[in-house]
């Protein structure tokens, strides 16, 4: 391969003759490159193709923007997540993540916080992407000297989680949100809070995000017409709210749902009603 361009010492965009450009990073590795020289692929920490252009562009500006002492520490991260879920990332995770990361510790050390709404439930939805989030945050804190904070933890959770499924980070946001909806119409019709601590509420979260999983991916169960019927008879309130809710994730999602989503949704609400109505 033949140097396009150094990007810093650590950094190089290089001419593949399969990918046309690629990103080696590696350290030294760009000390002393100029364009049209050889560059050995063998001495690269990480290779990898960002095939859209978009993309390309972004995490060039970004390398020129931040120190290199960073992107080390990124690849450092990257690599922790590779070998603790045994994948090969997506490469755009490259870009979004450092691209989130370098502006929240630059936040923090101005001690500008985002707040996290969702942080609970994300933490229920996808736990081991969170807990892998929360030791990529304390190798961050050791590279940078600068302490993040707890909300954090769930926004990464949602990069490492949209990395391994291969979906858009707006695709993972948009079920976080819609579950939030979801969430506020049962708790306006049972006049209850969701509280995440509390098992039977942490079960309804977990079901409510694997459901939007299971329609994403047209994963369908079929549940036996009579109990249904059941169902139906004996918790008319739950059944209705369990369709409400269906036609909400239907509008969303732009997909059908089962109606066997409506048996679980109801065995689900049905706990909460208990606890509501005892």
């Amino acid at each position: 391969m033949n140097v396009k361009k150094v990007l810093n010492n650590n950094v190089i965009i290089a001419e593949h003759p399969d990918y046309e450009e690629v990103v080696l990073t590696g350290k030294g590795l760009g000390f002393g490159k100029k364009p049209g020289d050889t560059v050995d692929d063998s001495g690269a920490e990480k290779f990898f193709v960002l095939k859209d252009q978009s993309e390309q562009e972004q995490y060039k500006q970004l390398l020129i923007e931040i120190d290199e002492a960073f992107i080390g520490c990124m690849n450092e991260c990257m690599a922790m997540v590779e070998n603790r879920f045994n994948v090969t990332l997506h490469e755009h995770i490259h870009v979004a993540l450092t691209d989130h990361l370098y502006y929240a510790v630059h936040r923090q050390k101005q001690d500008l916080e985002v707040r996290n709404p969702f942080l609970a439930e994300t933490e229920i939805a996808y736990p081991e992407e969170f807990q892998a989030a929360r030791e990529l945050l304390l190798h961050v804190e050791e590279c940078t000297g600068t302490p993040m904070p707890e909300g954090e933890v769930g926004f990464v959770a949602l990069h490492i989680h949209s990395a391994l499924t291969r979906r858009s980070l707006k695709e993972v946001n948009k079920h976080s949100k819609l579950v939030a909806d979801l969430v506020k119409l049962i708790e306006e019709t049972f006049d209850i809070s969701i509280n995440p601590k509390e098992l039977d509420h942490q079960r309804l979260l977990r079901h409510l995000y694997q459901a939007l999983e299971r329609i994403q991916n047209d994963d369908y169960t079929d549940e036996p017409e009579s109990l249904k019927n059941v169902l139906k008879k004996e918790y008319p309130l739950c059944y209705n709210l369990s369709w409400k809710l269906i036609k909400m994730m239907q509008q969303a999602l732009r997909k059908p749902v089962p109606e066997s989503e409506a048996v679980y949704l109801t065995l689900h609400l049905q706990r909460l009603s208990r606890q509501t109505y005892k």
